[in-house]
């Protein structure tokens, strides 16, 4: 009987380890995890760039002025930002740099609206924070 217990016991301990010795590994490799860290890192110090140079140019600064926008306060906001937030204002701000680019000296309603919003986005982001 003894003999029997000690062979069952034998027996249900290799079937247990059997599947944990034929399972697969489902952990990505270290160098993946890496660049996924670093294309993470690109796109967000893309973002903070993107966001900066637009409030950096002189439409904006004018804009901003006439709106009563305290753009040192904007452009010290950039650095809170961060995930989802980050994203949708530098992307507002590629509409902005899009529409001013080419060298033109004329600020239409549409772009000059795009602005006010960017940096009044900027502004509540901070202000609920």
């Amino acid at each position: 009987m003894r003999t029997s217990v000690s062979v069952l016991a034998i027996l249900l301990m290799v079937l247990m380890a059997v599947p944990r010795l034929g399972a697969q590994s489902h952990a990505a490799p270290q160098s993946a995890l890496d660049a996924a860290v670093q294309q993470h890192v690109a796109a967000t110090s893309a973002d903070r760039e993107a966001v900066l140079r637009v409030l950096d140019r002189s439409e904006v600064k004018t804009v901003a002025e006439r709106a009563g926008i305290d753009l040192r306060r904007a452009t010290s906001a950039v650095a809170t930002l961060q995930g989802d937030e980050l994203a949708q204002v530098a992307a507002q701000a590629r509409q902005v740099e899009n529409a001013l680019a080419g060298g033109q000296s004329r600020v239409v309603i549409s772009t000059t609206l795009i602005i006010i919003a960017l940096l009044v986005l900027i502004l509540i982001i901070v202000a609920v924070d």
